[in-house]
């Protein structure tokens, strides 16, 4: 399984066909709409392909004059040719089929002039006959050329050549209509594309949040908070553009190099090499283009990762900052991060400025080549204006798909990056919820039976933990810093699996126990309180089914009288992480949260370290009420909070070494003593009798 929590740079291949088939499966669900983004994308490189090509049919069989004169043995068999002797052949160019004007080119028997023949028994004769000047005799007719016709007056010249006008008229009017038949495409196929692109990322980081909510406690040991936004965020973000500006880009762009290429080919294959001879030199650049692109890219990948993490860091304790007037070394930092930051998009931008106008050179170089190539063979006669033209056209076309597919190298790197990250979040195990036992009656005895556990190989936090809770006991565990109380509440909550021995729940082992069901029979008071973004009394319900006079009964009883001092009372709006309230307001705030819930077992981790001695008194009173009939374990350093506790568990590296009330661990003079003796000098300065 990959790793989803390096750093955000790019390392990986730059494709994978695995991971774009698993992102491909995104796609599934909107195949329809997709399949029509990449129909209409092809019409629209279709439309791109025949806008030249209308202007080469308008000049070459509607602007320019329709005959030429071919040397030939025979008389041509297409083309309604007129035999004007000595071999030499009047032919109308558009009747010519292609294969037998290629072979007229190549052969070089083509002149250069076009003329404009009117039949001896056409209607038009009679204006030919008018201008004898302009006009000259030939078999069956008068014949003209380009230079005579400009003597005609417009309107001889409109009656001359009507057809050829009214046909201009109707290649512009289907230009016109190509035009908008793409725009509207156009605006069609973005719609779409957007629309599924938005629908991708919202399914997928739907998705992500699902399974991230799923997802073991232990993963995140390890798993830092800023690296999770961004799978959720960037990530997938970055396979929204490759889904939008890429996939489908790459069926218009490949479509359209390749016609283009064709279509040159097949119009004059040899001004089409010579547009080839700079290929190589395109090739080279892209490939340059692409390793430069890259490493910069995955440089700025880099060091947006540095920067994110130092100014959510920065922020996140900009209290120490100021406390310890560390704010100019703090800044330097920053600017050292920066400034890498800066260097890395400057290189990146460098490499930009100079492909993009690389290739615009090349490109200009290859319009000139053929205005040098196509210009001689078009005064040859073996290359008509209308193709020159459209020649013109089909190289500028031919060099933006290049650039994009260079370009888009990037996103395709970004996009399999992301995705390796994302299937590598997707691909972690979650945590088993359902499937278990719900029992009906539920009592809360808990067990503990030569239980051993470890956060990793052997370095055993629990070694050999025996004891008993039974219903409505109150159980308090001390100990010294790292002797494992917090872990045996975590275990109690299923948050880790055990090594060896048995966690038992009213008898049966904690694994047969469906998880969600659980933890229902339980509440948790931390010491460290994390309010969410909402009402007061959203913090207090969580679940929507708990009524809120329910709730507000629990904060009354355990004195959060200061809410209703609140602007807003219970709607008050709770600012992040709750920083606007005090610590002790934010631990009463968990206590009615506790108690809204109505828990069999409660569970109080250092939950009165935060609260005065005046606070404590209060809650002491409640809680007493509060646990009567409900198993309840609290872990406290502050040991004269637990002096009523009906037995107090005394751990030490580990292990449980006393057990017994308050008064007979005293007695003992054991650990328990040591500490409690310890903790009433530092808070009194003298030691009790």
């Amino acid at each position: 399984m990959s790793e989803p929590f390096r750093d955000d740079e790019i390392v990986g291949k730059a494709f994978d066909a695995r991971l774009t088939g698993r992102m491909l499966r995104f796609l599934k669900p909107y195949r329809s709409i997709f399949i029509i983004c990449v129909l209409l994308t092809m019409v629209l490189a279709a439309i791109e392909l025949a806008l030249p090509y209308i202007t080469k049919t308008a000049i070459d069989t509607y602007m320019t004059l329709p005959y030429g004169v071919v040397e030939c043995e025979t008389a041509p068999l297409s083309g309604e040719p007129v035999d004007l002797g000595g071999g030499r052949y009047l032919v109308r160019m558009a009747r010519v089929d292609s294969e037998t004007l290629r072979a007229w080119q190549a052969a070089g028997a083509i002149g250069t002039e076009r003329y404009l023949f009117v039949r001896a028994d056409d209607e038009d004769a009679r204006i030919a006959e008018r201008y004898p000047d302009a006009f000259r005799s030939a078999p069956g007719g008068f014949l003209a050329d380009e230079a005579a016709l400009r003597r005609l007056s417009p309107r001889d010249t409109e009656d001359l050549r009507g057809g050829e006008l009214a046909s201009i008229l109707r290649l512009a009017l289907l230009y016109g209509f190509a035009l908008l038949v793409r725009f509207a495409f156009g605006v069609a196929q973005r719609y779409l594309l957007e629309y599924t692109g938005q629908r991708v990322m919202y399914d997928m980081r739907r998705q992500i949040f699902a399974h991230i909510l799923r997802l073991k406690v232990s993963f995140f040991d390890s798993a830092p908070v800023g690296r999770l936004v961004t799978r959720a965020t960037n990530d997938v973000a970055a396979i929204n553009e490759f889904f939008t500006s890429m996939l489908v880009s790459l069926f218009r762009d490949g479509f359209l190099v390749v016609g283009i290429l064709v279509v040159m080919l097949r119009m004059e294959w040899r001004l089409a090499l010579v547009v080839f001879a700079l290929f190589p030199i395109i090739a080279v650049a892209a490939w340059q283009f692409r390793n430069r692109a890259r490493a910069a890219f995955r440089e700025i990948r880099k060091q947006i990762a540095r920067l994110n993490a130092y100014i959510q860091e920065s922020i996140s304790g900009i209290r120490i900052i100021q406390v310890f007037v560390q704010e100019d070394a703090a800044n330097r930092r920053f600017l050292e991060i920066n400034k890498a930051k800066y260097d890395a998009d400057y290189r990146q931008i460098i490499t930009y400025a100079t492909f993009r106008p690389l290739m615009s050179f090349l490109s200009s170089l290859a319009v000139a080549l053929v205005l040098w190539y196509g210009g001689l063979r078009t005064l040859g006669g073996s290359l008509t204006l209308g193709a020159l033209v459209a020649f013109l056209q089909y190289v500028r076309m031919l060099f933006e798909p290049i650039m994009n597919l260079s370009e888009g190298y990037n996103i395709l790197q970004a996009a399999m990056a992301s995705a390796e990250r994302i299937f590598g979040l997707l691909d972690e195990p979650r945590e088993s919820t359902g499937g278990g036992a719900k029992p009906e009656r539920f009592e809360g005895t808990l067990e503990f039976r030569n239980v051993w556990f470890a956060y990793g190989g052997e370095d055993w936090i629990l070694k050999d933990v025996s004891f008993v809770v039974r219903p409505g006991e109150r159980v308090a565990i001390v100990g010294p810093t790292g002797s494992g109380k917090t872990t045996i509440i975590r275990l109690l909550l299923s948050m880790y699996p055990i090594q060896k021995g048995e966690i038992l729940v009213d008898g049966r082992p904690i694994e047969d126990y469906d998880v969600a069901y659980l933890r229902s029979q339980m509440a948790v008071v931390l010491q460290d309180v994390f309010l969410f973004s909402g009402t007061v009394l959203d913090n207090i319900r969580l679940r929507s089914d708990i009524p809120e006079d329910k709730a507000i009964q629990a904060a009354r009883f355990v004195s959060a009288d200061f809410v209703e001092a609140l602007p807003g009372g219970y709607q008050a709006e709770v600012k992040e992480r709750g920083a606007t309230l005090s610590a002790g307001e934010r631990q009463l705030l968990s206590y009615a949260r506790a108690l809204a819930f109505d828990p069999k077992i409660l569970v109080l981790d250092e939950a009165t370290a935060s609260i005065d001695s005046q606070t404590e008194n209060v809650i002491q009173s409640s809680l007493r009420k509060l646990l009567r009939g409900r198993t309840s374990i609290a872990i406290a350093h502050r040991l004269s909070t637990i002096r009523e506790s009906d037995r107090i568990l005394v751990l030490h590296q580990g292990e449980v070494v006393e057990e017994g009330t308050h008064d007979a661990l005293l007695a003992a003079g054991g650990l328990y003593a040591a500490l409690y003796h310890l903790q009433f000098r530092t808070d009194t300065g003298s030691v009790p009798t």
